[in-house]
């Protein structure tokens, strides 16, 4: 089995590449996730030793080939499928470990420039997490290091992750994915410095706590806050 790792928040990646590593899982790499790992003794191959294609245009294309998309979308339950992998001389990807550039965090600061920001919009990321979610019967797409243990408890107890587990991680990067996209249109909007009503509008907000309840004791409800500006109220009934 190969796991793809490609991510901005490193946080937990070294541990939970090794342990895959002991689970005989081989970690192919991108960048500066690939120099992290070789540097904590993780075995990881580059993702042109996979391509056989450099990373180029400054780290713009990595991952934009067929050997990686092919790999992660074929079906293996398609015989027709797992074929054309064997006559084009493509593995299979079983694992794809993606965080996005840190997009959010580079609108927040202060003095950025345009071309900063512009420069900080994913591309590869969000194609492989949405091709790996695509196909979640077959790859494990994990967006987000809290569920690193969920996955290795798993692959530890029963040598795979169940179907229920990748359901639920899917439902995660779309979730991811559309936040992201929907801070980009804001941003770009507000740029534009345009203050029209849009055809469709798409909003985004970040989860602050949990509220004991809505505005009766049997709902549910949350409060949250819009990217970058004030607190609001979301109850859930």
């Amino acid at each position: 089995m190969k796991a793809l790792i490609s991510v901005s928040d490193k946080t937990g990646i070294v541990e939970f590449s090794k342990e895959l590593e002991a689970l005989g899982i081989q970690i192919i790499s991108t960048g500066g996730t690939y120099k992290k790992l070789k540097e904590s003794g993780v075995n990881a191959i580059e993702i042109s030793e996979l391509t056989g294609f450099p990373e180029c245009l400054d780290g713009r294309v990595k991952t934009l080939h067929p050997k990686v998309h092919a790999g992660i979308l074929a079906m293996r339950s398609k015989e027709e499928h797992m074929k054309q992998l064997e006559d084009l001389g493509v593995d299979t990807i079983d694992f794809v470990v993606v965080n996005l550039y840190p997009f959010k965090q580079t609108i927040l600061k202060d003095n950025v420039t345009r071309a900063e920001c512009v420069e900080n919009i994913d591309i590869g990321g969000p194609t492989m997490l949405r091709s790996a979610a695509k196909n979640y019967q077959d790859v494990t797409v994990i967006t987000d290091p809290n569920d690193y243990e969920t996955v290795l408890n798993e692959l530890k107890k029963d040598g795979n992750v169940s179907v229920d587990t990748k359901f639920y991680l899917m439902n995660k990067v779309f979730e991811h994915t559309a936040n992201y996209d929907a801070m980009i249109c804001s941003y770009l909007k507000s740029e534009r410095k345009d203050d029209s009503f849009s055809q469709e509008l798409t909003l985004t907000y970040e989860k602050v706590q949990e509220m004991r309840y809505g505005e009766n004791p049997h709902q549910k409800a949350a409060l949250y806050k819009e990217i970058g500006k004030c607190v609001r109220f979301s109850p859930f009934c």
